[in-house]
């Protein structure tokens, strides 16, 4: 997989149904994952979106997902997280010491229950980032 920059839209709630209608937009083939699908112990958050992507004809790849506990609350204009992602050796794990020096980490570089290497920043600009390094296959 080679390096992608790709965009990840947050929402309250209401992520499969954008994402839905952003398919119905551009075509293509739609994955949703959501926080029950990987054990995530609170009911309420069970059939919300934890991660959904849309990857099109054209070749654009939209991320999105909903607002979990503690995330706050997603606002239009926003609500966008820049999203880098990639294979081992890509020099993704450079970037994300790179973007945060200087930044917040908010949620620390390590390896997910999903098993890629993920963390998430809001750099010294004040732009939030993810970086997942994606687990061999």
């Amino acid at each position: 997989m080679a390096s992608q920059l790709n965009p990840y839209l947050t929402f309250n709630g209401n992520a499969r149904e954008a994402m839905e209608f952003y398919r119905s937009v551009f075509g293509g083939d739609l994955t949703i994952n959501t926080f029950g699908d990987f054990g995530a112990p609170d009911p309420a958050l069970a059939d919300k979106v934890m991660h959904a992507a849309l990857k099109t004809p054209q070749g654009y790849i939209l991320f999105a997902s909903d607002t979990a506990p503690g995330m706050g609350t997603a606002k239009a204009g926003d609500a966008m997280t820049v999203s880098l992602s990639g294979d081992p050796g890509e020099g993704l794990e450079e970037a994300w010491e790179k973007l945060a020096d200087g930044g917040t980490v908010t949620m620390p570089f390590e390896k997910q229950m999903w098993g890629d290497l993920y963390g998430q920043l809001i750099d010294r600009f004040g732009i939030p980032w993810m970086v997942d390094v994606v687990a061999p296959q």
